[in-house]
């Protein structure tokens, strides 16, 4: 058998030559859904969670308004590129079924590394907490995705002790990478700037506080067997670690295009992840 060649199978700009259209069409999108929200006064936009200007996060409201349930979305780009104002519109689906959606924004590498953008996402999660005492359904793309996950497997009362244990019992992770190994030996690691041993410590896969919680890795048909092997492997190890799982591919989809789902009320991705939410005491 061949040896993967992980450089092609994480490559999805590559595999997805029409991206830049995508992002563009993205961007547009989701300028459209913060007028709307606006002018609808169900939006407050650039909340600071941190003490950098990426440190924020965009709260979009349903007609219930702030005492809604509560869900966050985090974006992907590697964790190094794209911005939480490309994805506003990512709330639209869930705000439909009357959840709250925060879309979030953190630092970038190689200005840090991935572990502290771990940690700035938990703060977001307390941010959020302490705002407005409820629990929160995590969303996530791509490295987003593996940020979802890291949330889910997270020891709150360890690191904030006034936090509760399920501040983020559920989460719905979107075409992530959970075992950064692979990642070691290729071109994007000149800006994660991982080794083996970090690379090991930062992959959720096997963190071991999971047991209860409730986690969907799901991703695009048309992606590299890697994308699908490592949404499988969450899926598989989590569940035999005492987590509810479910892995799901959908079908025509690439790498980017699969998270438009969320921006429609109607789809099967939205609908789960609104069963998702609303199902978190």
């Amino acid at each position: 058998m061949a040896p993967i060649d992980y450089e092609v199978e994480y490559n999805n700009r590559a595999r997805v030559p029409e991206h830049p259209e995508i992002f563009a069409r993205w961007a547009f999108e989701a300028e459209n859904f913060r007028a709307e929200a606006l002018k609808a006064e169900r939006a407050r936009l650039g909340l600071p969670y941190g003490d950098t200007p990426r440190q924020t996060l965009d709260l979009f409201l349903p007609q219930a308004g702030e005492a809604a349930p509560l869900a966050m979305f985090v974006h992907g780009g590697w964790w190094r590129s794209l911005d939480a104002s490309m994805f506003s519109q990512m709330a639209r689906g869930l705000n439909v079924h009357g959840i709250a959606v925060a879309v979030v924004g953190y630092d970038l590498c190689p200005n840090l590394g991935i572990g502290d953008i771990i940690e700035q996402i938990r703060r977001a999660c307390v941010f959020l907490w302490q705002r407005y005492g409820r629990s929160i359904f995590l969303v996530g793309h791509s490295a987003g995705g593996h940020l979802a996950a890291c949330m889910v497997a997270t020891d709150w009362p360890s690191l904030y002790p006034k936090a509760p244990a399920s501040l983020v019992p559920t989460g719905y992770a979107i075409s992530g990478v959970f075992d950064l190994s692979p990642l070691v030996g290729i071109s994007v690691n000149q800006d994660l700037r991982l080794d083996a041993a970090e690379a090991r410590r930062l992959s959720p896969l096997s963190w071991p506080n999971v047991r209860g919680r409730i986690f969907d890795a799901v991703c695009g048909g048309l992606e590299s067997s890697e994308f699908k092997r490592q949404s499988r492997a969450l899926a598989q190890t989590w569940q035999e670690a005492g987590a509810q799982t479910r892995y799901e591919e959908i079908a025509g989809t690439n790498h980017f295009t699969v998270i438009d789902a969320l921006a429609d009320p109607q789809s099967m991705m939205t609908e789960r992840a609104a069963e998702l939410a609303l199902a978190i005491k």
